[in-house]
């Protein structure tokens, strides 16, 4: 682990979309990344002058393209609606630089290929948080793993709730909660249980439901979408040769369950360590790195990835366009599904 000041190599990097969230989040988790804060943009060029400041930027624009054109730089973050994410990536492409974009990258699915077109040998990584954080990276180390894999099967509960009416979503370019925070668990259950080959929505009482995945691999996966109006929790299960869970996104356990024979075993702990749940979990008493939201949550993992992958010059495999494509399918197909099997080519 490195902070900003301490990397030998960085990138000058340029910032679109310095609001709340950006402020909030992404310009924090600068500071443990090799880069170089040269540029910000913003539509309100006061706000990126007074945030510049802050952090000791001197060149402020309104305009990404007077940005690209006047400084000196080797990426750019993206952090706006994604509504502009599509227009503001195939720019920066087309100038030459690399590209990080919050989730969703896009509207469509369509405007992610149009995207995949524009980039050339440049770097783009999508910023979904849930495939990159500790959590999910563990669960994937496990499931590789003889003792717990193959992955047969998952399942997701995310508050959440999805359009009546989704292809009038589509047709109309309209971007619902299904899609800006829908595509967290999405990204999430794809990175860990790969390709979808085809999707069935049902739908339940206000607007909730179960979206059910089927997996090219084999494996089938349920993400249940929590209508209520209070965010209670998160919870994610995957099996194969062993139970293993994430709540709440910071929680990983393994289930390994004890020795039973039924009715006679009347002990829940018999001798040895080989049985009972392993679970790795923060230690939030302790005001370290590891405790923190920008390393629990994903935030610096995937900011991190993106700029070792400029400077180790190798494309991204995690949170590249392709994925990001993928999940895009997957949120299309279950606008439209109304309880059919939709296939995902």
């Amino acid at each position: 682990m490195s902070y900003q000041r301490e990397f030998e190599k960085r990138l000058n990097i340029g910032v679109v979309g310095i609001g709340s969230h950006a402020y909030r989040n992404i310009l924090p988790a600068m500071h443990y990344l090799p880069v170089r804060l040269t540029a910000f943009c913003d539509l309100d060029r006061e706000l990126a002058e007074r945030t510049g400041k802050e952090y000791a930027v001197r060149s402020s624009f309104s305009s990404a393209s007077q940005m690209y054109e006047s400084e000196d730089l080797d990426a750019v973050f993206l952090c706006v609606s994604p509504e502009k994410h599509p227009e503001l990536a195939c720019e920066a492409l087309d100038a030459g630089l690399h590209v990080w974009t919050e989730k969703p990258p896009a509207v469509l699915a369509s405007e992610v290929e149009t995207m995949i077109a524009h980039r050339r040998d440049r770097v783009v990584v999508v910023g979904y948080k849930k495939a990159f954080m500790p959590a999910t990276r563990k669960v994937i180390e496990l499931l590789a793993m003889d003792d717990h894999g193959p992955l047969k099967g998952l399942s997701a509960e995310y508050p959440m709730t999805i359009p009546s009416d989704g292809r009038s979503v589509i047709e109309k370019r309209q971007a619902p909660n299904w899609l800006k925070n829908g595509c967290h668990p999405l990204s999430l259950l794809l990175e860990v249980g790969g390709p979808v080959a085809a999707v069935t929505m049902h739908r339940g009482v206000d607007d909730g439901g179960v979206c059910v995945l089927d997996f090219a691999n084999g494996a089938v996966g349920t993400f249940n979408l929590l209508s209520s109006r209070r965010r209670s929790s998160e919870r994610y299960a995957f099996w194969g040769n062993s139970h293993i869970t994430i709540d709440n996104g910071l929680r990983v356990t393994v289930h390994r369950g004890i020795p039973l024979e039924y009715a006679r075993t009347t002990e829940y702990t018999p001798p040895g360590m080989d049985t009972g749940k392993v679970t790795w979990e923060p230690v939030d008493t302790v005001a370290t790195l590891e405790n923190k939201a920008l390393f629990t949550q994903g935030f610096y993992h995937e900011m991190r990835y993106f700029c070792d992958c400029i400077l180790d010059g190798r494309l991204p495999e995690t949170g590249s366009l392709e994925f990001a494509l993928s999940v895009m399918r997957v949120y299309e197909a279950a606008l439209v599904s109304d309880g059919g099997r939709i296939e995902i080519n």
